[in-house]
């Protein structure tokens, strides 16, 4: 036995952890806040949300540059990391303010909901930071389980109890399918670590063992699960449907940019030697996402659905990066994460407005007319398809134009033409949402009643101011860095440079 005298205790970054350890105490303190009643307890919760998620902003500033791995290594703070915890910080903030303005009926325990938004980034950030296999396992996990509450929460609406039971059957699939994977991983290398994962496979020559081949399969379709990349995504437009709109917002944009995060850094960190085993399969795999995504979309009339087969399209897109594995491939992934946060979160701005301004819902007959009605919800809303279409002036058109470079390069130029053609396929729909926005006269009548849609309010004009703003800052955005990419693209490069690149 060692004595008590010679036990050292381990040495714990803090600085490094600060960004986690910021999220779990602001949870903790809007969880115990929210148990008082009222309106000002209401709003005291949201700007604590808010706060929080500003100091782990700050915070994950001043670690940029460290580029250090803590806790024995289970977890990487490098650029890549806290560049993609920006997005998670902005999409949990945006829900924060999309969520306020609501109808009275529908109020709930506010520090509940809250606690579970900050748990659900606190998994995120761990996600985006995990260097190790259990660590990877704890982030989806802690990601996950809080969604599952909040897509049933907040009012007792069959639709979302559904939504949250779909996505809870279907999400714990893939986190067993996830976790069979890790196992036998873990069983052809005899680590966890990434780095001694791709250290092992050279050192005992497992490229093209069977084993090691069922384990990254089975990997690759439990990250596939949460990324909704086909044919694991049929889940995705059930659950965006049924859920609270904001939550769907969040899930949309933070959930994908969490998968993509550790399927960037668990390819190449850890199965990086063994890459000519899973490139072409992960190509495959978004080619079919791309034409799979923008098929599904064609003729749904719910926006919400229609928003949930282009998030699996713009899934296929991003995965023609991941499958070419250059430089340019992973900038214009990360690049295109970042801009994702911008063309989505204003498009589902617009309809949350659209839900609480009428009776009908998420349809597309609640947006047609507002071009004279309400324009400053149809540009936001036409800026957002257009961006989402990859049409130039836009920073979803820059996206492409990486996407499809990085392809073409790295003789991967099949998927470059399926991202074309899934462009041209997404016009039918995107461009749908635009005529009925500019083209068509405004449905007869149908005031908004309270109780008659799940975000419907008596006062149409009352609850939406908060909400119409977060839809012009993000169509500024997505117009703004379709004109200027540069500081996003620099900021993509310098999250590479600490990833494995200079």
């Amino acid at each position: 036995m060692i004595p008590l005298a010679q036990l050292t205790a381990p040495d714990i970054d803090y600085a490094g952890l600060s960004p986690l350890i910021a999220l779990t105490a602001g949870a903790c303190v809007t969880l115990m806040v929210g148990l008082f009643r009222g309106r000002v307890v209401e709003l005291l919760v949201a700007v604590a949300t808010l706060v929080t998620l500003a100091v782990a902003t700050c915070l994950s500033i001043w670690q940029l540059g460290e580029n250090k791995s803590i806790i024995e290594g289970a977890l990487r703070i490098d650029d890549f990391a806290l560049t993609l915890d920006f997005v998670f910080f902005a999409a949990a903030a945006a829900t924060v303010l999309l969520s306020l303005e609501r109808p009275p009926t529908h109020r709930t325990r506010e520090g509940d909901y809250y606690a579970l938004l900050l748990a659900s980034v606190t998994g995120m950030v761990v996600l985006a930071s995990a260097n190790n296999l259990i660590v990877l396992f704890i982030g989806i996990e802690l990601l996950s389980i809080p969604l599952y509450v909040m897509c049933a929460g907040r009012a007792l609406k069959r639709e979302r109890l559904e939504a949250g039971l779909k996505y809870l059957v279907i999400g714990s699939v893939g986190s067993a399918t996830l976790l069979y994977g890790l196992a036998m991983i873990y069983g052809a290398t005899g680590a966890t670590d990434f780095v001694l994962i791709a250290q092992r496979i050279v050192e005992n020559d497992v490229v093209g063992d069977p084993l090691l081949l069922t384990g990254i399969a089975l990997a690759l379709t439990g990250l596939a699960f949460k990324a909704s990349v086909a044919p694991f995504h049929q889940w995705t437009p059930d659950v965006y449907q049924g859920a609270p709109t904001p939550v769907t917002a969040f899930m949309a944009v933070a959930t994908k940019t969490a998968a993509f995060a550790i399927l960037l850094r668990f390819l190449y960190v850890a199965l990086g030697p063994a890459v000519d085993d899973w490139d072409i399969a992960v190509g495959v795999l978004g080619a079919v996402t791309i034409v799979v995504g923008n098929v599904g979309a064609i003729g749904q009339d719910s926006l919400k659905r229609m928003l949930a087969w282009s998030g699996v399209a713009q899934a296929g897109y991003m995965l023609a990066g991941v499958a070419v594995g250059s430089e340019l491939g992973l900038k214009s992934v990360v690049f295109y994460l970042l801009v994702y946060l911008f063309m989505n979160l204003a498009a589902f701005a617009v309809v949350i407005a659209r839900e609480r301004e009428t009776a009908l819902g998420d349809s597309i007959e609640s947006i047609q007319g507002i071009g004279a009605e309400r324009p400053l919800l149809a540009w936001p809303l036409t800026i957002s398809m257009l961006a989402l279409a990859g049409l130039p002036g836009t920073a979803g058109f820059i996206g492409k134009f990486f996407l499809i470079e990085a392809a073409v390069e790295g003789d991967f130029t099949w998927l470059g033409v399926m991202i074309v053609v899934g462009t041209m396929i997404s016009l039918v729909y995107y461009l749908r949402v635009v005529a009925a926005v500019w083209m068509r006269p405004s449905p007869v009548a149908v005031p908004a009643i309270a109780g008659g849609s799940p975000e419907a309010d008596a006062d149409p004009s009352a609850r939406v101011t908060l909400v119409v703003g977060v839809a012009a800052l993000m169509a500024a955005a997505s117009i703004f860095f379709g004109i200027v990419p540069s500081p996003l693209l620099d900021l993509a490069s310098d999250a590479l440079g600490s990833y494995g690149y200079s």
